[in-house]
């Protein structure tokens, strides 16, 4: 795959930053991907993002149409990546 982009949706309340968000942001960049950050704001975004996607948890990335998963999968995901 050449082109380099991911989507990342990740959860950043006025009280709380998912520091899991942050670090998702921070592997995918090191990794030198572009990162279409998407901020769910409220904690009705983030469980609406949760219903939808039947997922437990946020952060959540997306290569193409394909499903990561969270920080820790994409981790495990850039790891198989490199080889």
């Amino acid at each position: 795959m050449t082109d380099r982009s991911a989507i990342l949706y990740r959860m950043v309340l006025p009280d709380h930053i998912c520091p899991f968000g942050v670090r998702a942001k921070q592997l995918l960049q090191a990794e030198g991907w572009q990162v279409d950050d998407r901020i769910l704001r409220t904690r009705e975004e983030v469980d609406a993002f949760k219903a939808e996607h039947g997922v437990a948890t946020t952060p959540q990335i997306f290569v193409g149409d394909q499903r990561v998963g969270g920080s820790d999968d994409l981790e495990r995901w850039l790891a198989d990546r490199a080889g």
